[in-house]
């Protein structure tokens, strides 16, 4: 058995002394009795007995320790408190499962600042009972690199793969010219009301015909997102989807970002900002980063929460629109965001910065230019909503959504191509591909909300999530 670590400090005190008087010999040949002696690497060994007793300050995880070579904790001192037992627990991963499927599959860092807000909020409304207090107690303190280690299989289980969107952006006429150019970069306005906006195509892959686009709109100093559903990219529609958004927002639209699409470049809306005092600007051609703060959301939100297949009818279109109401307060009440702080490049090494996240709710709540009337009017409303209501809602409109996508097959053909062959044209097998209808309904979207789902609505009883039956005035806000 070898030597303990506070015999091995006994040692490398007493050999100190000696070492330092010693020849360069005669260190050699203490060095390799040290090093047998204890168990150390040479180099190391080396290291100890120069430095023992000579205090030095490291940086470990952010933080700065200072320590002495040679020398233990003294007897008796508290030892840091290590990590609580439990996060391997049946019990505890069970829980949190159904949880992460509450807040829609967030990512660690953003699911901390979930689980810390909504446990105690479901605990106090009674929604949440845990049969061990620990658990709760696990569920706030985990970091998130545990949460992130402990999700890592099922996140491999639920991961999109297939059909991607495309682009639809066709440029507008001469007009844009009069619609000066706005970057990521000039984004310096930390008041809300400065927004970017921009159209998700549901085309399903072929761009044939009459379908219905998704109108996003978000506010680039709290993330602030609103949806519409417009049937196509009329002018006329876009229009009247940003007005009636407009209406919605708790806060005044100062400012309007788009891309250089004709829906957007038009004489009605620049007339309309003009005469609103509404800062309107537009990104550069080809340049999507531009418009990055909506560009994620139309992924984020709207891809993950409807998929790439194809909505023409006018069921689907009512489905949207009644989803994107449940939608829009579930993301901006219950969903944190990180938003970026700064980034530095040393050398080739790019270091991205971020803040703490937090939902655009509690961003507005603590921003010093909204007004306390506003504050009082969104509390309100926080205090009626039930995000378990709201997501088994979700969950039901998704499920129709799909299931009618599926019946309505895959999307025309025509559109792809800029002429049509003769089906017995011996060329023809070169042009046309046939499509299954499942291509178009985002099969491995739908895997991961059936999968959400189970684990939401998880019968076991090792914790109780029980049905959304409390009434907007159980909640303490």
């Amino acid at each position: 058995m070898g030597l303990t670590m506070r015999e091995r400090q006994a040692v490398t005190r007493e050999l100190t002394a000696r070492f330092r008087r010693a020849t360069k010999k005669e260190r050699g040949r203490m060095l390799d009795e040290f090093a047998q002696l204890t168990g150390y690497n040479r180099v190391y060994a080396a290291y100890v007995l120069r430095r023992c007793g000579r205090p030095e300050v490291r940086t470990v995880r952010g933080r700065r320790v200072v320590f002495v070579p040679g020398h233990g904790r003294a007897p008796g001192a508290a030892r840091k408190k290590g990590r609580l037992q439990g996060y391997q627990s049946p019990d505890f991963f069970a829980l949190l499962k159904r949880l992460w499927a509450l807040s829609d599959g967030l990512c660690g860092k953003r699911l901390v600042a979930f689980l810390r807000e909504l446990v105690p909020e479901l605990q106090a409304r009674g929604l949440l009972k845990l049969k061990d207090p620990l658990l709760g107690e696990l569920l706030v303190s985990a970091s998130a690199a545990t949460l992130d280690r402990l999700l890592s299989p099922l996140k491999r289980q639920m991961r999109l793969e297939g059909n991607k969107g495309r682009s639809h952006t066709r440029p507008g006429t001469l007009l844009k010219h009069h619609v000066p150019i706005r970057t990521f970069a000039d984004w310096s306005d930390l008041r809300p009301g400065f927004c970017e906006v921009d159209l998700v195509a549901h085309d399903g892959g072929s761009a044939f015909g009459e379908y219905a686009f998704t109108l996003t709109l978000t506010d680039v100093a709290t993330g602030w997102t609103e949806l519409a559903m417009v049937p196509n990219k009329a002018q006329a529609h876009v229009f009247a989807a940003l007005q009636e958004i407009r209406r919605r927002l708790p806060f005044p639209l100062l400012g309007l970002d788009c891309d250089n699409g004709s829906e957007f470049i038009n004489f009605q809306l620049i007339r309309y900002c003009e005469r609103e005092a509404i800062t309107f600007t537009r990104s550069r051609p080809y340049k999507k980063n531009d418009n990055c703060f909506v560009e994620q959301k139309n992924y984020s939100i709207v891809r993950r929460t409807v998929g790439y297949a194809r909505y023409d009818r006018p069921r689907q279109r009512t489905l949207l629109v009644t989803l994107y109401e449940q939608l829009g307060p579930f993301g901006n009440f219950f969903q944190p965001v990180m938003k970026l702080k700064e980034k530095v490049r040393v050398g080739s090494h790019l270091t991205r910065r971020y803040d703490t996240a937090q939902t655009p709710y509690r961003r507005l709540l603590a921003h010093p230019q909204i007004s306390r009337e506003a504050k009082s009017a969104l509390e309100a409303r926080y205090s009626r909503l039930n995000i378990l209501d709201l997501k088994r809602e979700l969950h039901r409109l998704q499920h129709e959504l799909f299931a009618l996508a599926r019946e309505a097959g895959p999307p025309p053909e025509p559109g792809r191509f800029p002429y049509l062959l003769g089906e017995t044209h011996p060329w023809r097998g070169h042009f046309v591909t046939a499509r299954e209808p499942e291509d178009f309904a985002s099969p491995c979207l739908e895997r991961s909300n059936v999968l959400l789902a189970k684990t939401l609505t998880s019968k076991k009883k090792i914790t109780t999530l029980p049905a959304a039956t409390a009434t907007p005035g159980e909640h303490k806000s």
